[in-house]
């Protein structure tokens, strides 16, 4: 019974399925702030929704009691606050020129390039199973997003604009998946929101006489979007605190499965056969990715 019970590879379910929870959240802020940046701008929908993030924060680090953070922390909230407003102005961005889904289709070759910058800054070992599960879940991506592909020969500006910043985005992301980890490491996870909307904030609002607009009608937009980026922070903060950054990075391949749910409930867009298909290579390669290795037979 102990060997059978040994041979059974063990799953990190609970990190695994909050992380999964978490990156829903995200998809349908991702909608929030693809109408907010179309309505008002990327650059003041992140600045105004940064600004709503420090208020709803900062209460609960402040009732946390967490002193204020020592330098080398303090570093790392910096570095990383520093990487999710390029990431997240970059990305909002291209939602205002590409359909959202296509958007996290094109980016989700930042999962992959993860996997290796957690094996370069975080000392981890990169799994064979892990590298392949990215590898599979990317090819179900690709089988997604093929029809689109095959049907946009010809690419305007506007689209190709798009694309180039969705690539930057999905290169800055793929580093703040692997800050993720050393901070979640370092920091609770009220102090870890608290300071990426405080510092994202501080760095984006130096260019407000130029670019930022009132939030107008968009505010309700605005602030829910706070909200579910709240929430995910705090969720993703207690995932990567307690599983390795190669367990749950792929699992942002799920993110696409959110946006086709979202696209479909909040657009009536259908979803094809391709689209199907790929959502169960990308579930399969999520699961294989966060099984760990059987451990040894025990010894008669």
């Amino acid at each position: 019974m102990d060997r059978a019970r040994a041979s059974i590879p063990s799953v990190t379910s609970g990190p695994v399925a909050l992380a999964v929870a978490a990156i829903a959240l995200l998809a349908a802020m991702d909608g929030t702030m693809k109408a907010a940046s179309l309505a008002i701008g990327a650059y003041s929908a992140m600045t105004w929704r940064s600004l709503a993030g420090v208020a709803a924060a900062a209460p609960l680090w402040w009732l946390g009691g967490t002193p204020w953070p020592n330098r080398a922390v303090l570093r790392v909230h910096v570095m990383r606050g520093a990487v999710a407003a390029g990431m997240a102005v970059t990305f909002f961005h291209s939602l205002t020129l590409l359909p959202l889904a296509e958007a996290i289709a094109i980016s989700f070759f930042a999962p992959l390039l993860a996997l290796y910058l957690a094996a370069w800054m975080l000392d981890e070992t990169v799994a064979p199973r892990a590298v392949a599960a990215s590898v599979a879940g990317l090819g179900g991506v690709l089988v997604i997003v093929w029809p689109d592909i095959a049907g946009h020969a010809g690419q305007s500006a506007g689209r190709l604009e798009g694309i180039g910043a969705v690539v930057l985005s999905a290169v800055l992301y793929a580093f703040n998946l692997v800050l993720a980890r050393r901070q979640a490491l370092i920091a609770s996870p009220r102090e870890v929101t608290f300071f990426q909307n405080a510092i994202v904030f501080a760095l984006l609002i130096p260019f407000a006489p130029w670019w930022l607009a009132a939030p107008g009608g968009a505010l309700p937009v605005i602030a829910a979007a706070a909200a579910l980026s709240l929430a995910a922070g705090l969720m993703l903060a207690w995932a990567y605190a307690r599983a390795e950054a190669q367990v749950l990075v792929p699992m942002e391949y799920s993110a696409f499965v959110w946006a086709a749910l979202v696209g479909w409930i909040g657009f009536g867009e259908g979803l094809g056969a391709c689209t199907c298909a790929g959502a169960a290579i990308i579930v399969a390669a999520c699961l294989v990715a966060a099984r760990k290795a059987p451990p040894e037979a025990a010894a008669v």
